[in-house]
């Protein structure tokens, strides 16, 4: 999405009506930080220091993890850092080198005697996964039971800790999936090596996650700083059901390793479909909050649908913010979201809608009632998610009427949302067609 397509909703930057989280807390007085991903635009002029970061750190290229992986360099405050530079060690893990610099803004703001709002974007475990191979070790054969018994076994645990309803069944194996028991040893061995190194992709960051906690506590300001935890996306499909394991040394810098969509149907476990896709595997993903000092009822389960445009009106709220109409002589869009802090008390959240586009799929959900659609030219599929949570069973042609309302109510929010009009260029989204297959 970082393509000039020629609309206003995919001129591939930030426009100047509307305004970042860093802008708002910053004109409230924050020091703001980011380190790592930076994915809305540098190539059109949008860099962090622009829009409202004090301090930064982020990747250029298209990612990765270590300091021999092609075409990745990085920016600390928007000036581009050679290779040998003295600000950054010669030797280096993206997940390390992002928590390192983030440690050192938050020291930042504290020596400048500010409250610190810190985006840390981990590329962690974005593909091509990378990981030291002593990490890599520790995880293999863990899969040799595949993806068929793993999807079993974690839906039940899913129940065990009430986090998935008793009702909730497993979504089918997607076709081009081939059944774990008919594969050969061989082939299950380069399918645990490929999991081995998503597993280890994210222990590294767990770990990484744990000393930013520590580094928090140490300097006494743990309790009073709010931290999210989440992912943007559902587990990827992207290079087919055979996934990829390239490299002389698979998790090396020079290496790619994809888990690819076989891998993908245990990740989003159990639910259908993956990334890019507007199906719950591809949509829904968990979110953790940590607060002791606001959030009394520690490790509580909250099943409140919340969604990534909350962040502004919920961070607006905490830090006593105001959302501006203009901007730097702009006319500034309105907030979408609504903000999470009742949910901390349990409390619901009111809204009309959420609604959802990602390279020509879509979708709308109103209460439990969900309309979703594969590619531009895809019909749409209705669920209820109140019995239906995995969307197997499509009400569309039983319930036209709901069909009819809540499509509309699609067309009109991306009507105001510039979704629409699609540019008429082909972008990468029309990989997003009617298949999962091979990344489509």
């Amino acid at each position: 999405m970082v393509e000039d397509l020629g609309t206003p909703g995919f001129q591939g930057y930030l426009n100047e009506h509307c305004v970042t989280l860093g802008q708002v807390l910053q004109s409230a007085g924050y020091f703001t930080a980011i380190s790592g991903k930076w994915h809305v635009g540098w190539e059109h002029g949008a860099a962090p220091k622009d829009r409202g970061f004090t301090r930064s750190l982020n990747m250029s290229g298209k990612g990765g993890y270590y300091q021999d992986t092609p075409n990745l360099s990085w920016r600390l405050d928007g000036v581009a850092l050679a290779s040998g530079d003295p600000q950054i060690p010669a030797k280096w893990y993206t997940t390390d080198l992002c928590t390192d610099f983030a440690i050192r803004f938050i020291d930042q703001s504290l020596s400048e005697k500010k409250p610190f709002f810190l985006h840390l974007a981990y590329n962690a475990p974005h593909f091509p996964l990378q990981a030291p191979q002593e990490e890599i070790a520790r995880f293999r054969g863990n899969y040799l039971a595949g993806w068929d018994a793993l999807r079993e076994q974690r839906l039940k645990k899913q129940i065990e800790l009430g986090i998935v309803d008793p009702k909730v069944a497993l979504s089918p194996r997607q076709d081009e999936v081939k059944a774990w028991d008919s594969l050969s040893e061989t082939e299950r061995d380069r399918f645990d090596h490929i999991m081995a190194t998503y597993a280890a992709t994210l222990t590294h960051m767990d770990t990484a996650i744990g000393r930013l906690v520590e580094a928090l506590r140490s300097r006494g300001v743990l309790d009073n700083t709010v931290i999210f935890f989440l992912s943007d996306n559902g587990g990827s499909a992207e290079m087919g059901p055979e996934g990829l394991l390239e490299g002389k040394e698979p998790g090396s810098g020079t290496s790619s390793v994809y888990c690819g969509e076989s891998w993908a149907t245990l990740e989003n476990t159990p639910f259908n479909m993956f990334k890019r896709y507007n199906h719950e595997g591809g949509v829904s993903t968990p979110l953790i909050v940590h607060w002791p000092a606001g959030i009394t009822d520690a490790g509580a389960l909250r099943r409140q649908v919340g969604h990534i445009i909350d962040f502004m009106p919920t961070c607006v709220e905490l830090a006593g913010a105001t959302y501006p109409k203009q901007f730097n002589g702009a006319d500034i869009s309105p907030m979408e979201g609504r903000s999470l802090v009742p949910v901390f008390t349990d409390a619901p959240i009111s809204r009309e809608a959420l609604f959802w586009e990602h390279e020509g799929n879509a979708a709308v959900r109103v209460g439990d009632w969900k309309l979703v659609r594969l590619g531009m030219k895809g019909l749409w599929e209705l669920y209820d998610l109140s019995t239906d949570r995995s969307e197997i069973h499509n009400l569309a042609a039983l319930k036209p009427e709901k069909v009819k309302s809540l499509s509309a109510q699609w067309e009109t929010w991306a009507k105001r949302a510039q979704v629409k009009p699609y540019p008429s260029k082909k972008w990468a989204g029309n990989r997003a067609s009617n298949s999962s297959k091979k990344g489509e």
